[in-house]
Formats: structure tokens, C-alpha cells, sequence
């Protein structure tokens, strides 16, 4: 019996769900987290020159490479585990250590990325993280350690899955450039438990930076929409009043700006809510409790990060609402120039009609004209024709002529009005 054929990408995109597994983490360990973007025009970048910057960090530790076109890498690094992720915009690099140093969130933690390696990189550092995992002590000890190393007016603070670990962050950069992250697990929480508490940690923070970047377009853009809608609401309340063509133009010079400001912000806009949710989600999935009266890390979204997403949102739908009224004063103008044309053609045909008629009775002159004219001298011509028999009909030169005069004219007004009658 012949089996039956797969899908040539079944097994692949069956495996891509298995792709990215979880770190495996044992507390106390360190977590250095880079995430690489590119300044401008990071989703059409050259994917395989992350690769190729991947590889120059593999080989000066001797480790073994990822596959041809591989979107994510795990391995080892020397002491250090190595986890390399490839996204639609950038590229992030997450190194877990075993062990703890001295002085907590110590810049040196961050030199396993090599400072030469990173003058080389393939962009530009969009954020960076350290994530200190402290076997989770006594209430006490969590508050010294919460005092001495966060902010404390920006600090969020909970307890997630189920008390497993508490995490805690201020999300500010630190004096050597990295935000700062603690977690605390349990000492019965497992280690894959660990390993995706520290990965939604990193990746909250990659989210919420990569989804303010609408935000920064959004306050660009209010100041350019400020200059554009007083001017906008002027010429809409002026349609009446103004040269209709001189306005049209005006009008359709800003719809352009506006087509072309929506066409540079929509990628960037409908980026940062797909973002915006990824970090909703992933502190939903933490299932965060309150730890001790102190904000979560939800609270200290809707406070400090939803505003932000809102303002994206509004600067979108404003910038649309723009074009759309742009759009519809250019289609009554639009409307109010053909009217006027239609009434300026409806004049100038009736102009033609007058000058045809003009034109018309002018040629029925000129034709009589004609007609005489060619009568006087085809009569002159019939004369001479027959002159020679004047004398054997016993008639005068005068009444040979007044006799030839008639047919001859009436012979040529029948020629011309059968040549007018060809022509049409």
C-alpha cells in the first residue's frame, strides 16, 4: 500500500512551534540580555549579516555554528549559555550565567559580549538588560535588596505564577546603559519555571521599547498635524468664498503631505500595536499577585506606558481623520470646478453655435456670389459659342445673350448644389 504524501512544509512549520524552547535556569545565575536593531529600515535589513555577526561572536569561543538561514540559536559559549533570536526588527542575545557576582548588576557581567564585537554591530543597541536570579530569601532581605538597587517611585514589584518567584524592576538605564531586573524564585520552583520568568522579563522589556518607537513618530508627527489642520480648517471654511482651482491646488498639496506622512507611520503605528499587545500578554501570562502593597508590573503599564500607547492611537486616527476631510474638500472643490467649467463649455458652445450660423450664412452668400459669378462668365463663353449663328437666325448679338442667360444660370446652380450635396 502506497502511503500517503506530506505537505512538502508540514514538518517544518510543525517543528517551528517547538523551535524556541525556554531556557533551563538554576538559581543564583545572571542574565545578559542585548537586543540589536537597526536604525532605519529594520524589517528589509540583510537577515543573513545578523547571521554572520552571530557566527563572529561563536568563534571566538570556538562554538559550533547555527544552520544556513537559522532564525534562532541556542548554545554553549566558554561558562556561558547563549540564547540568539531573529526578529521582523531586530535581533536580541540573552547569555545566562551560573553564579552570582559580588557587587549586584555589575557592568562587568555584561563583557561577554566583547567590546570590539559590539563596535561591529550590525546596527545599533535599542536596549539592554541585566537579570540578577537570587534564590529568594526573607521578606526583609527582599526589601534591602529592592531599596538598594531600584528606583523606588518607578520600582514594580509581584509575586507571579502562582508565588513561584517574585520579580521587580524600574525600568530605568542604569549608569553603565542597562535596565535592571531581579528575580527571585522559590526553592521548589523548577528551573524551566526560572527560564520563562527571566524570557518574559526580557521580552517585556524588548516590546515595550520597540512599541515606544511609534510613540516618538506620534509626537513628530502632532507638531507637523498642528501646522497642517489650522490651515486645512481654513481653506474647508472657504470652499464658498475663494477661487475654487486656486484652493483645489492648495488642498491637494496638503492631501499629498498627508497620503504621505499616513504612508511612512502605518508600518511604524501598526507595528507598535502588535507590540503593545505582545507585552500585554506576556505580563498576563506571569499572572501576577500584589507583593507587599507595592505596584505590579500592570499598574506600572497603565500608568506610565498605556498614556503613551494611547497618544500612538490618537495621533493615528487623527492623521487619518485629516486626509479623510482633505480628501472629501478636494472632492467638493473637485465638484464646484466642474460646475463652473460645465457652465463655461455651455457658454462657449453657444458662442460656436452663433459663430457656425454666422459661418453658415456667410458661405450661403459666398455660394449665390459664386453662382453669379460663374453664370457671367460661362454666358461670356456660350456667347462667343454661338455668336457665328446670329446672322442665319436673323438675331442681335444682345438678344442671343439675354437668351442664353437663363438656361446658363440655372444650369450652374444645379452643378453647385450637386457638388454640395457630394461633399455632405
Amino acid at each position: 500500500m502506497t502511503p500517503i504524501g506530506d505537505h512538502p512544509q508540514r514538518f517544518a512549520l510543525a517543528n517551528e512551534l517547538h523551535a524556541r524552547p525556554f531556557p533551563s535556569l538554576l538559581a543564583p545565575a545572571t542574565a545578559a540580555f542585548l537586543a540589536i536593531k537597526k536604525p532605519k529600515d529594520a524589517a528589509a535589513r540583510d537577515r543573513d549579516e545578523d547571521l554572520k555577526y552571530l557566527i563572529k561572536l561563536l568563534d571566538r569561543f570556538g562554538a559550533t555554528h547555527p544552520q544556513p538561514g537559522a532564525t534562532h540559536y541556542q548554545g554553549q559559549i566558554g561558562r556561558h549559555h547563549l540564547k540568539w533570536e531573529q526578529h521582523t526588527e531586530f535581533v536580541t542575545y540573552t547569555v545566562f550565567t551560573e553564579g552570582l557576582s559580588p557587587r549586584p548588576f555589575d557592568p562587568a557581567e555584561f563583557e561577554v559580549f566583547p567590546e570590539d564585537w559590539l563596535a561591529a554591530a550590525p546596527g545599533v543597541r535599542y536596549t539592554s538588560a541585566l537579570v540578577r536570579i537570587v534564590p529568594r530569601p526573607d521578606r526583609e532581605k527582599i526589601a534591602q535588596h529592592l531599596n538598594d538597587w531600584f528606583v523606588p517611585e518607578s520600582l514594580a514589584v509581584s509575586s507571579v505564577l502562582d508565588n513561584s518567584a517574585v520579580i521587580a524592576g524600574d525600568f530605568r538605564i542604569d549608569s553603565a546603559g542597562h535596565l535592571r531586573f531581579a528575580v527571585f524564585p522559590g526553592d521548589d520552583t523548577g528551573q524551566q519555571r526560572i527560564g520563562r520568568v527571566v524570557q518574559r522579563l526580557c521580552e517585556i522589556e524588548t516590546y515595550k521599547s520597540m512599541s515606544m518607537l511609534g510613540f516618538s513618530r506620534a509626537k513628530e508627527m502632532s507638531e507637523h498635524m498642528g501646522r497642517i489642520e489650522p490651515r486645512l480648517m481654513s481653506l474647508i471654511g472657504e470652499i464658498s468664498e475663494t477661487e475654487a482651482e486656486e484652493t483645489l491646488n492648495e488642498l491637494l498639496g496638503i492631501s499629498a503631505q498627508l497620503e504621505g506622512m499616513s504612508a511612512k507611520a502605518s508600518f511604524r503605528f501598526g507595528a507598535s500595536k502588535a507590540y503593545e499587545a505582545i507585552v500585554q500578554q506576556r505580563i498576563g501570562v506571569l499572572r501576577e499577585e500584589r507583593y507587599e502593597s507595592r505596584q505590579t508590573f500592570a499598574e506600572f503599564m497603565m500608568r506610565r506606558y498605556d498614556p503613551a500607547m494611547r497618544t500612538v492611537a490618537s495621533t493615528e486616527t487623527r492623521l487619518q481623520s485629516l486626509a479623510d476631510r482633505a480628501m472629501r474638500a478636494g472632492e467638493l472643490l473637485r465638484t464646484k470646478v466642474d460646475v463652473a467649467r460645465s457652465a463655461q463649455n455651455q457658454s462657449l458652445l453657444e458662442s460656436m453655435d452663433r459663430r457656425a450660423d454666422l459661418a453658415l450664412r456667410l458661405q450661403e452668400t459666398v455660394e449665390g456670389l459664386s453662382v453669379v459669378a460663374i453664370s457671367y462668365y460661362a454666358v461670356s463663353l456660350a456667347g462667343y459659342l454661338f455668336y457665328p449663328f446670329t446672322e442665319a437666325f436673323g438675331i442681335s448679338k444682345g438678344m442671343l445673350l439675354a437668351l442664353l442667360t437663363l438656361p446658363v444660370v440655372g444650369a450652374v446652380w444645379y452643378m453647385v448644389r450637386k457638388i454640395k450635396a457630394r461633399m455632405h
